[in-house]
């Protein structure tokens, strides 16, 4: 590269002795290269140490274009103890070389930030490479044909995007592909590939006396301050399924796989895919960024009027923050419909969402000026001393440095240029977080005039409170209900829903002094007939959405039932309370966080497999806390529960935590009397009845219907013996059951079986027990012959019984959930795993060669799509799909939540994926029975 001939700004030498002190070290005599030199130096006290430390280097170093590759060149050869002084001889040289690229205006935004990007990238591979290459030559990692031993990077945030500055730390998340590891490997590849990590983390930024790498940040990984710095890929993908949260969400946007096995983070990514991305407007997350806006100001201190002394760049109002939520919180709200917006960088981002049309190309451009002007800004601050800072010098020489390297002559001009520029990228980017006007009542057609004309009628508009509050809120709602995509279809069902509300003043209030819930009823009134004849009969469930939680981050199982069990204890200890009003109180808490469930998934902000977890978790909460009021009312009649206690056991899709809007519960009770023949109360029972009648207590409690309706229906078929055994069975008869008596398609029902609940003296014990029960029995049974051959008559007889329901079945036949699931039953049951999910059952698959990776993504991928399909439409509906009964509002629901544009792609992509996935289970039995003969 021509330094000399491309230099088109030079900062002006805020210290000249420094500057010549420094230049001379070099020895270069060109003028042009000789005032950027000295300037450099002149304004930076880094830069100058720099420069006179490779001095003899910068002389030649000139001329060469990619100077990461030039300088890291060979270094895969170096040992782990000697990669260390080599990266960091790296670093000062590409600082040093990018600096000056940059002060000279030879190089733009991009330019910079990505030469500071690739070194990173670079020294992260390399370091990691030689420390796992370091475990596998002192013998401790077990052998694998992956590349770096699975192990693989993803460089998060500014570092994923491509945006690094000068003193970034870099923020990675490092994970391993344990599906390249046998079973008996795991423990021993875990240890060595964590123990790689730690060293690869200090070879990069512990500060010796060569200086660092980069500092590193390992805390973005799942569960943090629990969990090692090197994890699995299978418990990262179960985390974020079961418990990712909103902020987790949005740091994937801009994750990539920056270090070792590039191929096996690609594949992570993808299958975090629906977690990352939605596909429907995400009102939540635009209140999240507004409200970490807030949160961010108030935290610093950085309200107030826009100086530009001590002004904060990155998080100050104005500032690259602003622009990246501005950018960021767009591409969640439509990328989950739109790959193309699916890019990493801000520029970037701001350029496709204006090539869409989601911001005005005039908005994009200034915003994409003020943001590359912000990061030179930002990028000089730092140059300075190699501060890891983003806030401008207070004092006037500071700050006059700062404009001399951004070429400027007058300070003053300069500051008052950006102090203006600040103020509007704040009103560009404010106007998004914050709109406010109300519109006009839109014109109606006659017809829709006619049914307005009507709810003057209607009970809920019959008072003359109600009628002036909903007058206020008409124009709005009128307007946003002719917006909707099906503009008839929401008239007439918010026709239908108000005509059924019995008041209106309480309701009517709530939408003026709530605008958000405008928007919720017409989505309801737009897709879905049930939640909005549900909303009529049930009013108060708004107070849910209205309680602070409808938005926020989903609480976990733990929180659901902490929440229940302070509801129930309520309810029990109220005047004029007791166990009947504690079970319409558990009956309300779950209709108001499944409505949530529904509304989040109706508004795609949340897709089928979080809906799934959900729907299990609000059962698990329910099962575990009801459980232990149910035995204490059952005691105060029959004494305390005889012996250890007892447990209850999820099984089928509630064991696999993955329930749809209809589901029902199955569920098994176990117990232990420990040897105690019957209770001790005022009406002893012995222990078998005991057990057998508070299950059934606990059947009625969750399923019969009371003033505040149902909770669940409640399915015992899968206990030992079916419909003719006991409901309870005692922890000894179920092992015997297990082990001499149970068939193959009981031990496959047990790959899902799950502890919910418990009562009794040692319940937690003898939860561990029967956990410990059942992986005894997959691994006793799972290595039984007959599994194979076992399973492929059970799915002739399925077949043979039921055939699929209606043109649009996701569940029963051939190639469907219920086919492609028992097939991944059956690997966990082979290879004894305790795993219950079925995503996680068909990766076992392929680590016990009992299926190709090929052919297990396959399925995994259709069985995504059969369930999204399958919880949806149960949403919708509890009978089998009708098209025309849907409505347009509910097949696009449909269309959004499985990826088609169509229903002839989605009628055709349903064929496909059940013939395909057929195809593949067809195939894996007969090389099975093959293989038995």
């Amino acid at each position: 590269m021509d330094f000399a001939a491309r230099i088109t700004r030079l900062p002006i030498p805020a210290d000249p002795a420094r500057g010549q002190s420094a230049l001379q070290a070099t020895g270069i005599a060109d003028p042009q290269l000789g005032d950027l030199i000295q300037g450099a130096a002149g304004c930076s006290p880094y830069l100058a140490g720099l420069i006179e430390r490779e001095a003899d280097w910068l002389a030649d170093a000139l001329s060469h274009e990619d100077v990461v590759a030039r300088e890291t060149a060979g270094f895969e050869e170096l040992t782990a103890d000697a990669l260390g002084p080599a990266l960091r001889r790296a670093k000062r040289r590409v600082a040093l070389w990018t600096a000056l690229a940059d002060l000279g205006g030879v190089w733009r935004l991009e330019q910079v930030t990505g030469a500071l990007t690739d070194l990173a990238d670079r020294a992260v591979d390399l370091a990691l490479r030689a420390h796992v290459a370091a475990e596998q030559a002192r013998g401790k990692l077990p052998p694998t044909d992956a590349d770096a031993g699975g192990i693989v990077a993803l460089a998060m945030g500014k570092m994923g995007a491509g945006e690094l500055n000068y003193s970034s730390d870099i923020d990675l998340i490092v994970l391993y592909d344990d599906s390249v590891y046998s079973p008996d490997d795991q423990h021993e590849a875990r240890a060595c590939l964590i123990r790689a990590t730690r060293k690869a983390g200090a070879t990069i930024s512990d500060n010796t006396d060569q200086g660092y790498v980069f500092r590193t940040d390992l805390r973005l990984r799942p569960d943090a301050a629990v969990t090692p710095v090197c994890i699995s890929v299978s418990a990262a993908l179960a985390y974020y399924e079961a418990e990712g949260r909103t902020w987790e969400r949005s740091a994937y946007i801009k994750a990539r796989p920056c270090a070792g096995d590039l191929a096996a983070g690609e594949r992570f990514l993808r299958e975090l895919r629906p977690f990352v991305w939605r596909r429907h407007l995400d009102f939540a997350t635009i209140q999240d960024a507004h409200d970490m806006r807030l949160r961010i100001r108030d935290h610093k201190g950085l309200h107030g009027r826009i100086e530009v002394p001590g002004h904060n760049m990155k998080l100050g109002q104005g500032g690259i923050r602003e622009i990246e939520f501005f950018t960021q919180t767009r591409q969640l709200i439509a990328g989950g419909r739109d790959p193309d917006l699916r890019v990493r960088g801000t520029v970037e981002g701001l350029a496709r969402l204006a090539e869409k049309g989601w911001v005005p190309s005039e908005v994009a451009k200034e915003l994409t000026a003020h943001y590359r002007e912000h990061r030179e800004i930002e990028h000089r601050i730092q140059m300075v001393n190699d501060a890891q800072t983003h806030s401008l010098p207070n004092s006037a020489e500071g700050l006059d440095i700062i404009a001399r390297m951004m070429g400027a002559g007058d300070t003053s001009a300069w500051s008052t240029r950006l102090a203006d520029r600040l103020t509007r990228v704040e009103a560009l980017t404010g106007d998004f977080f914050a709109p406010g006007e109300q519109r006009a009542r839109p014109e109606l057609s006659p017809e829709a005039e006619a049914m307005v004309g009507r709810w003057r009628s209607y009970p809920a508009l019959r008072s003359v409170r109600g009628r002036e509050i909903f007058a206020r809120i008409e124009p709005e709602l009128l307007t946003r209900l002719t917006a909707a995509a099906h503009a008839e279809e929401a008239l007439a069902r918010f026709d239908a829903f108000l005509a059924r509300l019995p008041a209106g003043v309480q309701i009517f209030s709530l939408f003026q002094a709530n605008p958000q819930l405008i928007d919720l009823i017409v989505d309801i009134c737009a897709t879905s007939p049930g939640l909005a004849h549900y909303l009529a009969q049930h009013p108060e469930v708004l107070d849910a959405v209205l309680g602070g939680s409808f938005f926020v981050a989903w609480p976990g199982v733990v929180g659901l039932r902490s929440q229940l069990e302070q509801m129930l204890a309520s309810a029990l200890g109220a005047p004029g309370g007791g166990y009947e009003q504690a079970l319409d109180a558990a009956r309300r808490w779950a209709h108001e966080w499944q409505f949530r469930i529904g509304v989040h998934h109706l508004r795609s902000l949340i897709g089928a497999e979080e809906a799934g977890g959900q729907y299990a978790d609000i059962a698990d909460a329910a099962v575990a806390a009801l459980f232990p009021v149910v035995a204490a009312e059952f005691a105060r009649r029959h004494g305390p529960p005889p012996g250890r206690g007892a447990v209850v056991l999820g099984m089928g899709s509630l064991g696999a935590r993955q329930l749809n809007a209809s589901s029902d519960l199955d569920l098994i009770v176990i117990y232990d009397a420990a040897g105690q023949d019957a209770s001790d109360g005022s009406k002893p029972l012995a222990a078998r009845a005991y057990y057998a009648r508070l299950t059934q207590a606990v059947i009625t409690a969750l399923s019969a219907p009371t003033s505040a309706g149902r909770l669940f229906e409640v399915d015992m078929r899968l206990r030992p013996s079916g419909r003719q055994g006991p409901v309870a069975t005692s922890v000894q008869s179920f092992r015997d059951y297990q082990m001499t008596e149970a068939w193959t398609w009981e031990h496959l029902a047990l790959t899902r079986a799950r502890v919910i609940g418990g009562c009794g003296a040692e319940a937690d014990e003898l939860a561990d027990e029967v956990e410990a029960l059942r992986v005894e029995v997959l691994r006793s049974r799972g290595t039984d012959p007959r599994v194979m051959p076992d399973l492929a008559e059970m799915r002739a007889r399925i077949f043979a019984a039921k055939a699929p329901d209606g043109a649009w079945e996701a569940k029963i036949g051939r190639g469907r959930l219920q086919d492609i699931e028992l097939l991944a039953q059956c690997f966990a049951l082979q290879a004894g795993s305790p795993v219950r999910a079925a995503q996680g059952q068909l990766r076992i698959g392929p680590r016990t060669g009992l299926i190709g990776r090929d052919q297990a993504e396959k399925l995994a991928s259709a069985r995504r799509f059969l369930w999204g399909l399958q919880c949806s439409g149960r949403l919708l509906t509890d009978r089998p799909i009708d098209m025309d009964n849907l409505g347009k509002g509910g097949q696009a629901f449909l269309l959004r939540e499985t990826g088609t544009a169509s229903l002839e792609d989605l009628a055709a992509r349903l064929a496909e994926t059940v013939e395909t996935a057929g195809a593949i289970i067809d195939d894996v039995l007969a090389e099975a029975k093959v293989q038995a003969q």
